[in-house]
């Protein structure tokens, strides 16, 4: 299974369930991600631990007055059909509102950091 599939699908049931925080394994890809949702207000926390030598990611979701801060996830690129799009095609995601997720050459950022150097890339994500 996809690795970023499977954590964003994770993110998206916890907060439906009200759930405070969500452990997975963990990676770099999943750890950058997360630090961008975290950096952009989306989540509380990021967390690397470590159980019995084994890596895990610890995402602590937010809540603004039981309300999710993230109302929705859109995967753009799949395994199946990769989806790239070039600096002068990335457009702002609800008028402004949300993000989106670009893995570039210079790492994964958001479509607005993208934009601002001038980088295209794979379009992983966006969230509002």
């Amino acid at each position: 299974m996809d690795q970023i599939s499977d954590m964003l699908i994770r993110i998206k049931n916890a907060q439906k369930t009200g759930r405070a925080s969500i452990e997975m394994p963990f990676s770099k890809l999943k750890f950058a991600l997360a630090k961008i949702l975290e950096k952009e207000k989306y989540l509380s926390g990021v967390e690397e631990k470590s159980k019995k030598g084994i890596k895990r990611l610890q995402i602590n979701l937010k809540y603004d007055e039981g309300i999710p801060a993230i109302q929705e996830i859109v995967k753009k690129s799949k395994p199946s059909r990769r989806v790239y799009i070039k600096k002068n095609e990335i457009l702002p995601v609800k008028q402004g509102y949300g993000i989106s997720v670009i893995s570039t050459p210079e790492g994964l950022m958001t479509g607005k950091e993208a934009r601002r150097a001038g980088l295209g890339g794979e379009l992983i994500c966006e969230l509002w």
